[in-house]
Order: structure tokens, then C-alpha cells, then sequence
């Protein structure tokens, strides 16, 4: 069984931009492994264990649930992974597998998690393309609610609008520059309302 402990995240901010991928982690619920805190450590050491080199760790944060009032406040973190020569849609299933392993289930968007693992980024590739990305990225917020795409789409079309993910990532990858808005993780993240940002809070 895997531990349910934080991992040490002193020196660990090392990031190269063309060769490692941006994670974001969060629970809500828990899962077998413990409590929301318990079980995104847990995850950490999935994803380690699962053979990928993890360059990076944030702090925890404590974060409203998203959207407010859908259920139990989460608890949020980010990493820098090295793709380990693999494919992104071989990272993917990656993540995929590891969520399963922790009880996601997937029958409702924007519902409770015991565990989201999100791929944000890989570099500064767009992905399908850009025309793809723009028009995910403009949804209003009622086809955000209803509509989820079938291919994966990179950058993650909203990764510039949410604190819960902006500010863990600002510990491990703050000089990422975002391929289509080009501005950095700590421009994003400074670009958003004050109280915003100070909804997400470090453990």
C-alpha cells in the first residue's frame, strides 16, 4: 500500500520548458488512502511509483470547491513531471489509470473527486491545434458547465482563469510561458483579482 505522506518539497523547484510536463492535483472527498491532504500525497507517490521522474512538488493549499457550494473544500498542489520519453496521450492514460486506482469516477463535470489529476501543459505545445484551443477557451460559462471536449486540449483551456491552479504552480514552474496568451505562470497569476488568490491558502 502506498504511504499517505507529503513528500519533502525543499529544493525542488527545478523546471526545463521543453521537456517536462505541468500537473495540477487536487482532492476533495479523500479516498482510500485518507483524508483530502492524505490522498493527494498518496497520488504523488503513484505518480512517482508509476515510473515518472517528478522534478517538482508545491506546497498544499486549501481551496474553495470549484465551482463554490458543489461540495467540501479542496486540497490543491502542483508538479513539474519529466515524460519519461513517453507520449502525451501515454501520460494521459497515466494519470488516468492512477485516478481509477483512487475511485474517480467521471459521470459528473465540475463534480466531487476523491482525486483530479489535470494535465496542464507540455512545454509550449498547442494542442489539437490553435484553432481548437481558442474555441475551448472562449466558451461561456454555461458551455463550460455542459460541454467537455473529446480530445485532450493544451494549454488547458483554464488554467489562466483559476487561482486553485495558478498558485500552487507559481512554486514550481512560476517562468512558464503560456504558448498563445504569452505571459508567465507569475504574470497569470498576478493578472487575477486579489481575493482570488488569497482564497487559496498554503497548509
Amino acid at each position: 500500500m502506498l504511504q499517505a505522506r507529503r513528500p519533502d518539497v525543499k529544493n525542488s523547484k527545478i523546471y526545463e520548458t521543453d521537456q517536462e510536463l505541468l500537473i495540477a492535483v487536487g482532492s476533495n472527498l479523500g479516498s482510500q488512502y485518507g483524508n483530502a491532504t492524505e490522498t493527494v500525497a498518496a497520488s504523488v507517490n503513484a505518480i512517482a511509483n508509476s515510473g515518472r521522474q517528478i522534478r517538482a512538488i508545491s506546497r498544499f493549499y486549501a481551496t474553495p470547491c470549484f465551482p463554490k457550494g458543489a461540495g467540501p473544500d479542496y486540497v490543491n498542489a502542483a508538479l513539474v513531471l519529466r515524460a519519461a520519453g513517453k507520449s502525451i496521450s501515454g501520460e494521459l492514460h497515466n494519470l488516468h489509470a492512477i485516478e481509477a486506482e483512487f475511485g474517480r469516477s467521471r459521470k459528473t463535470r465540475w463534480g466531487m473527486r476523491t482525486l483530479d489529476l489535470d494535465l496542464l501543459a507540455a512545454g509550449a505545445i498547442i494542442r489539437p491545434n490553435r484553432a481548437t484551443f481558442d474555441q475551448w477557451r472562449n466558451l461561456d460559462e454555461a458551455a463550460q458547465r455542459r460541454d467537455a471536449p473529446d480530445t485532450l486540449i493544451l494549454p488547458h483551456p483554464r488554467l489562466q482563469d483559476r487561482a486553485f491552479v495558478l498558485v500552487p504552480l507559481c512554486d514550481v514552474a512560476p517562468d512558464w510561458r503560456h504558448p498563445v496568451l504569452g505571459r508567465s505562470v507569475a504574470e497569470l497569476c498576478a493578472d487575477l483579482p486579489e481575493n482570488m488568490r488569497r482564497e487559496v491558502v498554503a497548509l
